[in-house]
């Protein structure tokens, strides 16, 4: 029964019988088939279907959900059989916020080093997809804005504290200064992430503050299109101090800190709120750590 939960699962994720059963390794057919069988095990419909897929039932909704449980806890069970075996192994799935994306690695590079029989896989996302991601067991582990009510019903631990920079070029206004305002910000073009983004959202109230207008030239959901735009047009960006740090910016570009008022926002660790925990998650919740974070 628990490979024809993976098939649900699957569908759910693709929306697509043909590349459903592509990722999975198996026929169209024998997914077809597989479905059908547990919609008789379950005695109810899981599928809308039609000459394509129609989305998933309602009582399939909540079948899915299940599911990812279930197949969560079943990897957990065998991840534990493992390391009792043979040590610390396994395939953590991490997702981030864009801005705390070059963070990751500093939390990854020790964890490889005490641990080289595992591997990660890391993905930006919103903050919404990250809640959504991670209460779907399709995110093991998270960095995000701690700063959002529906973190309340999962599990968090704080990192450090976001605090914001200007970048932009030599030569370009502001680039002699020592710090800038949000006022000072606000006056000139920038390249900023999309409004989906929760950092978009924070910037948009300080930048915005008291009614001031200011002006987006470019949004994107990379912080690495914001930055190649940057260099090639003598624009600004603004992101947080810590991502300018990690990536440590080369000439012509700078970074230009924003001063006025303690503007900061709380970035940390979010799983779901579970036990047991899969070892290897167990393993990096308690040590990952940023020694210097402000």
């Amino acid at each position: 029964m628990i490979d024809k939960l993976e098939y649900l699962i699957m569908l759910a994720g693709e929306k697509h019988f043909g590349r459903a059963a592509e990722r999975l390794g198996i026929t169209q057919p024998t997914l077809s088939a597989g479905l059908r069988q547990l919609e008789e095990r379950l005695e109810v419909t899981l599928v809308n279907r039609g000459s394509r897929f129609q989305g998933i039932t309602e009582e399939g909704e909540r079948v899915l959900v299940w599911a990812r449980r279930i197949t969560d806890d079943l990897r957990t069970m065998r991840e534990e059989i493992r390391t009792v075996r043979s040590g610390l192994s396994g395939h953590l799935r991490i997702g981030a916020v864009p801005t705390a994306l070059p963070v990751v690695a500093r939390l990854t590079t020790p964890f490889l080093a005490r641990h080289a029989d595992v591997s990660f896989e890391v993905m930006s996302h919103t903050s919404t997809e990250i809640v959504q991601g991670v209460e779907n067991f399709v995110i093991d582990v998270a960095l995000t804005y701690l700063d959002d009510e529906r973190l309340r019903r999962l599990d968090t631990r704080p990192l450090y504290a976001e605090r914001y920079c200007l970048v932009t070029t030599r030569g370009s206004r502001l680039a002699d200064k020592a710090s800038v305002t949000w006022e000072e910000a606000a006056a000139i073009p920038l390249c900023l992430l999309s409004g989906d983004m929760q950092n978009r959202q924070i910037l948009n109230r300080h930048l915005g503050a008291e009614g001031r207008a200011f002006r987006a030239v470019m949004e994107s959901n990379s912080m690495i299109a914001l930055l190649a735009q940057v260099r090639a047009a003598d624009l600004a960006t603004i992101m947080p101090c810590p991502f300018a740090d990690t990536l440590g910016l080369a000439e012509p570009m700078v970074a230009i800190p924003i001063t006025d008022g303690d503007v900061s926002y709380r970035i940390g660790l979010v799983t779901a709120r579970r036990d047991p925990r899969p070892p290897i998650l167990t393993a990096f919740w308690e040590e990952s750590a940023l020694p210097d974070a402000a």
